[in-house]
């Protein structure tokens, strides 16, 4: 299996996000990467750096509002006299519709939907990096690699066509899904990170090409909080195409294998011709965010489930955070693919 990664992730480095109105650091550090990437090395995995893609991977599903935004608002951030040095909103509209702000501090309101997605000088040169591992990984599979791993960082499944949020600035996972659309009438996205993937399932919501299903805690207690409802099934085209699987907190192996056999059986039914599963790894029962409690033997056995599917893979790596176990649970959930 190629593991694709590059360097320039550690080029996002953000410091601080607000917590129950408390400023706490941020746990989305670039040693997330640098761990998982010890662990890929260790299982014997191949490295791979991937190709520049430029911006069509990231414009195929994200607005050019949102990707001129990216591109442009750190620096025009530092203009503002007395600003900080990331690009932290302090303003949230109770609505995105008619006239777009000229502003920075407007845009950065209209375009981060929390305070979880600061915004640094490195920050764009880590999203691009992040994408063009996701785009490669998909080329990889099209090109007949049974599976790939694109070793994203920042993660992706938050963010929306146009909005960034929860770590999440472009969305790597959806990337892929499209680029496999261009050789498969049908992709699903399988999406077991702890979090409800809101960003992906609001970039696919009215589509029926891409079916995407998410396990994740329930967020009636849990972030996102306003998404990831089981009566959130897709709209126009996409009615019945978004599968939402919301399970109790602290959720252990087996009581989470039978809504992932729920989710196999509707992708089955999808009838897809690839798959690309957003690996969330901290659904783990010691990691630092705690929402659910799988094992490091469970997410082996949640990897075996979804391989016995037999669909070219891509694994695009979304949450997971600093812990002892992290590598060792990136190694089991791999392991059924290699």
């Amino acid at each position: 299996m190629k593991v694709f990664h590059t360097d320039r992730h550690a080029a996002h480095h953000p410091k601080h996000f607000l917590v129950s109105g408390a400023l706490q650091s941020s746990p989305e550090v670039p040693a997330r990467a640098e761990r998982l990437v010890a662990s890929a090395v260790k299982a014997g995995l191949e490295l791979t750096e991937p190709a520049d893609f430029g911006l069509g991977p990231i414009a195929s599903i994200h607005t050019p509002e949102y990707v001129r935004f990216l591109a442009t608002i750190h620096e025009r951030w530092m203009r503002i006299g007395g600003g900080s040095e990331e690009v932290i909103p302090n303003i949230h509209p109770d609505r995105r519709n008619g006239s777009y702000p000229a502003s920075a501090v407007g845009q950065a309101g209209y375009h981060q939907a929390d305070t979880a997605c600061p915004i640094g000088a490195g920050t764009w040169e880590a999203v691009r990096g992040a994408a063009d591992c996701a785009a490669d990984a998909a080329l990889a599979v099209l090109g007949g690699d049974s599976s790939a791993y694109a070793l994203c960082r920042p993660p992706g499944h938050h963010a929306f066509a146009d909005m960034a949020g929860g770590f999440c600035f472009v969305n790597n996972s959806g990337i892929a899904a499209q680029l496999l659309r261009e050789h498969h009438d049908r992709v699903a996205i399988l999406d077991v990170d702890l979090h409800h993937g809101n960003g992906t399932q609001g970039v696919f919501y009215n589509r029926a090409d891409v079916l995407t299903v998410s396990l994740h805690a329930d967020p009636v207690r849990f972030y996102p909080f306003f998404w990831g409802y089981a009566d959130e099934r897709g709209e126009g085209a996409g009615l019945g195409y978004n599968y939402n699987l919301p399970m109790p907190r602290g959720t252990a192996d087996a009581a989470y294998m039978p809504y992932l056999d729920q989710a196999l059986e509707r992708i089955e039914h999808f009838a897809p011709g690839a798959l690309v599963i957003a690996l969330g790894l901290d659904g783990f029962e010691g990691d630092p965010f705690g929402g659910l409690s799988i094992s490091t033997k469970g997410f082996g056995q949640i990897a075996e489930r979804v391989a016995k599917l037999g669909l070219p893979t891509v694994l695009v790596q979304e949450g997971g955070y600093l812990c002892d176990e992290l590598g060792d649970n990136l190694e089991h959930f791999l392991g059924p693919f290699v």
